[in-house]
Parts: structure tokens; C-alpha cells; sequence
């Protein structure tokens, strides 16, 4: 399995360094375009979330990641350094009452746009795994 890490500094302005990161491990793995859109954009909620969310883009935290891979799956591993959340407390942000707010619908669309999406947080963060099957 190949892996790749990265360090990010919890600034939104940094996504653009693991966009470029998981191009260059699609240029081997090989996710048809339509599919590693999804896996973009599901991977900068989730980035969105750990930086804004997450470390509450503090200058002193950091977001760390890894892509992994191999012949069959790749694998985004996302972990900040947060108070962490209940995931199961989160609103369902289809149901009427929660249509209209402007949060609430990254974990929503990570799991619509991923195969397998996994989450576990604490008072010490929060990890996010996503994974694709080819």
C-alpha cells in the first residue's frame, strides 16, 4: 500500500496543498473523473470541518492526512486536533426544519459521495476516514 502525508495549518487557504497531493496519487490509482470529483469534493468538507469545525482555524493546531492506497481502494484519513463532536447529535439536515440553515451538511455530503465513510472523536479530535473502491 502507498501512503502519503501531509501537514496543514488549520487556514482554509491550505486545501489547495492536499487537492494537489490527491491529484498527484490519482495519477496512479486512477478514478474515473466523475468519481474522483466526488472524492474532491467529499474530502474538502471533511477538511472544511476539521479546520473550521474541528480546530476552529487556530494557528496553533494543525489538520493531519494521509492518502493511502493500493490496487483496489484509496483511503483519505483526516484528523484534527478539536474538542471533538457527537456525530450521532448532528441534525439530519433533510428534514424540513433544517433546510434552510446554512450548516450542518458536510458529514451529510462526505457520506452521500464516498463508498465508506468512518468517524471517531473525542475531547483530544476528531478522524475522519473516507474511502473509494475502484
Amino acid at each position: 500500500m502507498k501512503k502519503l502525508n501531509l501537514t496543514l495549518e488549520s487556514n482554509r487557504n491550505e486545501i489547495k496543498k492536499f487537492e494537489l497531493l490527491l491529484e498527484k496519487s490519482n495519477e496512479e490509482f486512477n478514478l474515473p473523473v466523475e468519481r474522483f470529483i466526488n472524492l474532491q469534493i467529499a474530502c474538502s468538507e471533511a477538511l472544511i470541518n476539521a479546520i473550521v469545525h474541528g480546530n476552529r482555524e487556530s494557528n496553533v493546531k494543525k489538520v493531519y492526512t494521509e492518502i493511502a492506497y493500493d490496487d483496489r481502494s484509496l483511503f483519505v484519513k483526516i484528523n484534527d486536533e478539536g474538542d471533538g463532536f457527537d456525530i450521532n447529535r448532528l441534525p439530519d439536515p433533510t428534514s424540513n426544519e433544517n433546510l434552510m440553515k446554512e450548516h450542518g451538511r458536510g458529514i451529510y455530503i462526505i457520506r452521500s459521495l464516498v463508498d465508506d465513510f468512518r468517524c471517531s472523536s473525542s475531547e483530544n479530535g476528531t478522524e475522519f476516514i473516507l474511502t473509494v473502491k475502484k
